[in-house]
């Protein structure tokens, strides 16, 4: 049966429940100040000065010839020697450096407050070079709860050059510490991760893996970015990219990035990015510098609207868990308020439906998208089962909770108000029809 409106703010359906669209009107209130928003951000670490300026202006210099502020993109595929042994502005070949992708490299380092940074084709080209970083007979430890294609490629390509991989869930420390052996030379996690929002201490782990010797550990942000997280001050070693996600935020761009503090490990992923050539185009690495000058502001709205929407979501009598660290119901809030600013526009929900409803949820939406991805000026909702993590194993993902009744969202740049009344009326036909 149809709901039909029985007030301005109540709608009920046949089968009796009572749904308000503004259950809890703190949802829909408390983010209507910026001075309300900074409340909500109470606890967590203060974002650090001079993030926007340096997305700006490191390495934006005006180009010499004309003076345009904006750096030019460099289509050559090769470039001018000054004599045979000496390239003229050390540049050689397209595959080996491009000028708009050194730009970018240095943004990027500098926003992440380390000292290398490395472009690569996708967010996929940046794991699959860091996983080269392993040797024959090395061992390498991965959270199980990440992303479908990470995890792929961990189970299946990677043991092929004779690396063992072993799945943990490393919200136990004391799972990875059995999980350590001598020939360990990788931890690998994402945090929060994905898309179960969990969120794992990074200085913790760092102290534990270091206890065990010259351990690398690994860890992908794209959920937070640099604006929000930054794990190079927690101590790990290398921080990973899809920058296709919320650091482009245009979903127009494929393209991931890799930044560490180690001389070593940079010239080793170094070489390995220009022999193996997972390298991006300069138009690409184009858009992307071109984003990060609004990134600042970008991740507060996309901060501030999804905080209002989980709030809002928390209180839908369908829901049955917010996966959103904003909230104090989260179960490591105390973990992402000690290691970031803030969290960004992705998160998940579960519903007490199942996959029918998620289905009908989906099918019902007008203003959020079905579609993979996060991160861009649209609001995306997917379904983790179906689509992102359709490739693990059943078995795996019912432990991990990837049930058929979660929905992952995120939230874009739209008015928080006409996504929630989407939401609304999505979970409505989702559960009231038949």
């Amino acid at each position: 049966m149809r709901c039909f409106i029985i007030s301005s703010s109540i709608q009920q359906c046949q089968c009796g429940r009572m749904i308000s669209p503004y259950l809890a009107q703190i949802a829909l209130r408390r983010m209507s100040s910026q001075k309300e928003a900074d409340e909500d951000s109470c606890g967590f670490l203060p974002q650090k000065s001079g993030y926007a300026t340096a997305a700006v202006h490191v390495a934006q210099e005006p180009e010499k010839q004309g003076g345009a502020v904006v750096p030019p993109i460099t289509m050559s595929s090769t470039f001018k020697f000054k004599s045979l042994t000496e390239p003229l502005n050390n540049f050689i070949y397209g595959r080996l450096g491009n000028p708009m992708r050194d730009t970018l490299e240095q943004c990027l380092a500098s926003l992440e407050g380390g000292k290398v940074g490395f472009a690569f084709a996708s967010g996929m080209g940046a794991i699959s070079a860091t996983a080269l970083l392993l040797n024959k007979g090395d061992h390498l430890i991965s959270n199980e709860d990440v992303y479908g294609g990470t995890y792929t490629l961990f189970s299946e390509f990677i043991p092929r050059l004779g690396v063992e991989v072993t799945f943990i869930d490393m919200m136990d420390p004391n799972n990875l510490e059995k999980a350590i052996k001598k020939n360990t030379k990788m931890v690998y996690f994402e945090t929060p991760t994905n898309p179960s929002i969990k969120v794992i201490d990074i200085e913790v782990t760092v102290k534990q893996v270091k206890k065990h010797g010259n351990i690398m550990v690994v860890v992908d942000n794209t959920f937070l970015g640099s604006y929000l997280q930054r794990p190079l001050d927690f101590g790990a070693d290398i921080v990973l990219y899809s920058l296709t996600k919320f650091m482009n935020g245009n979903s127009d761009v494929i393209l991931g990035g890799a930044i560490v503090n180690d001389a070593g490990i940079a010239e080793r992923l170094r070489f390995i990015q220009r022999i193996v050539g997972i390298i991006p185009s300069p138009f690409d690495c184009y858009l992307v510098n071109r984003s990060l000058k609004t990134l600042a502001i970008r991740m507060e709205r996309h901060k501030v609207t999804s905080l209002a929407i989980a709030k809002w979501l928390y209180f839908h009598p369908q829901i049955r868990d917010v996966m959103h660290p904003g909230l104090e119901t989260h179960m490591q809030q105390h973990i992402a308020k000690k290691q970031s600013t803030g969290h960004s526009g992705v998160f998940s929900f579960a519903h007490f439906g199942n996959l029918k409803n998620s289905e009908k949820l989906c099918a019902a939406l007008k203003v959020f998208t079905l579609a993979v991805s996060l991160g861009g000026h649209e609001s995306l909702i997917e379904i983790p089962s179906q689509m992102t993590h359709k490739l693990v194993p059943e078995d795996v993902k019912k432990r991990l909770g990837i049930t058929d009744n979660v929905i992952r969202v995120s939230v874009g740049l739209e008015d928080y108000k006409d996504l929630i009344e989407d939401l609304e009326q999505a979970l409505l036909v989702a559960f009231c029809e038949k």
